[in-house]
């Protein structure tokens, strides 16, 4: 019969069935589904090769018969020039549920065993922090525009170092999903993206931005952080992520496998750096800060909100300065205070210098005790300009 409004209506499941289908004279294929119960469907049947397939074009109630007839007509259409709709239509759907967020995910899962703790910390905060505007979009709908706009948006936050860093841990995970067999209509849309140019930096902080910055941080974990930066000079990293067993007394104890140069760093605490650690405790806690395994991944974003905080309070923004900025920071002032240049770089854990080449074969000094003297020199020093004071000790220049 010919499918209409009336004759739809009018149709009943026959005596002793629980499901009938009753086909169109006009569209192959085109049906309505009756079932026990009174639900009514429009469907869609054809076959492809020795297989049937069916699809479900909506509720009699919901979808009208007209709207019905011309999807069944287009879907009739599509069979006959060799397409298979319930194909496209679950492919679609596979798509859909590979997102980015879902698909980074196991590519963390799957990568973590070659990497470096540090490194997997590094890729994952780029992945699951920097890039989380991408994570609900299906992986094939991700274009170049969304990327290059991403990276831009993190060069003018964190610079273009970060953006640049971000962007190769972008193009391994595209390749990686084109390896694992997805196909990307544009190809690893990172690898048409701009690198950005890398200058050396040289901005240090000064006195009354170290006063803003520690005024605006918050008693969170990113507040944490950034005090314990700008009182110790080490690499953001590796305080994000600092660990419990890496905590002893009045000193952090850092692994090789957790540093930039492979060798184990000691960090003495002063009694300022030391005050901030016992907020965060608790009882079976690994991290210190964020989550157990991971450390704290959101300095990408707690930074905007630190400097919306400074502008605030100031009237005015600070001039363009990066987490990174605080280290070089702490190396110039210590060294304006007096402190020698290899200890700085003790301090800091460089391996240049005098540490550097055949110099560094054979000075193994540590240099702990004089470390403590620089960091609580210099705890003192910003303690003072933040307090507005003047400081209680002498710069080591001055000494006797």
């Amino acid at each position: 019969m010919r499918l209409t409004i009336k004759s739809a209506d009018d149709l009943k499941l026959p005596a002793g069935k629980n499901d009938h289908i009753v086909f169109d004279d006009d569209i192959t294929g085109f049906g309505i589904r009756l079932r026990e119960g009174g639900s009514r469907t429009w469907i869609y049947q054809y076959r492809i090769g020795s297989k049937q397939r069916r699809m479900v074009l909506g509720s009699v109630k919901s979808v009208p018969l007209k709207l019905a007839r011309e999807n069944a007509g287009t879907l009739e259409a599509k069979v006959r020039l060799g397409g298979d709709p319930a194909m496209d239509k679950e492919t679609a759907r596979q798509e859909a549920d590979n997102t980015f967020g879902e698909l980074a995910d196991k590519y963390l899962e799957a990568r973590k065993s070659e990497w470096r703790p540090r490194s997997e910390i590094e890729v994952r905060r780029h992945l699951t922090n920097h890039a989380k505007s991408l994570h609900r979009l299906p992986i094939t709908s991700v274009g170049q525009r969304d990327v290059a706009a991403l990276l831009g948006s993190i060069a003018n936050n964190s610079g273009n170092v970060t953006s640049n860093r971000v962007r190769a841990s972008l193009y391994a995970f595209f390749g990686w999903v084109i390896r694992e067999g997805i196909r990307l209509p544009e190809g690893n849309v990172v690898s048409y993206t701009n690198v950005r140019e890398e200058k050396s930096r040289d901005r240090v902080l000064s006195d009354a931005e170290l006063k803003a910055i520690w005024a605006a941080c918050l008693d969170d974990y990113s507040g944490a952080i950034l005090k314990l930066l700008m009182l110790t000079g080490q690499r953001v990293n590796e305080i994000a992520a600092l660990r419990w067993d890496e905590v002893h007394d009045d000193q952090i104890v850092l692994p090789a496998e957790r540093t930039k140069n492979d060798r184990a760093h000691v960090v003495p605490l002063s009694d300022a750096a030391k005050s901030i650690l016992p907020a965060f405790s608790g009882k079976g806690r690994i991290c210190v800060f964020g989550r157990d395994g991971t450390g704290f991944q959101g300095l990408g974003y707690a930074k905007p909100r630190l400097d919306a905080r400074i502008a605030k309070a100031n009237g005015k923004p600070l001039p363009h300065w990066t987490l990174h900025d605080l280290r070089r920071t702490v190396a110039t002032r210590m060294a304006d205070l007096g402190v020698q240049p290899h200890i700085i770089e003790a301090v800091l854990n460089h391996v240049s210098g005098h540490k550097g080449g055949v110099a560094g074969i054979y000075n193994r000094a540590t240099y702990d005790k004089e470390k403590r003297e620089a960091l609580n020199l210099w705890a003192e020093h910003l303690l003072a300009i933040i307090e507005g004071r003047k400081a209680v000790v002498v710069p080591l220049v001055k000494r006797a």
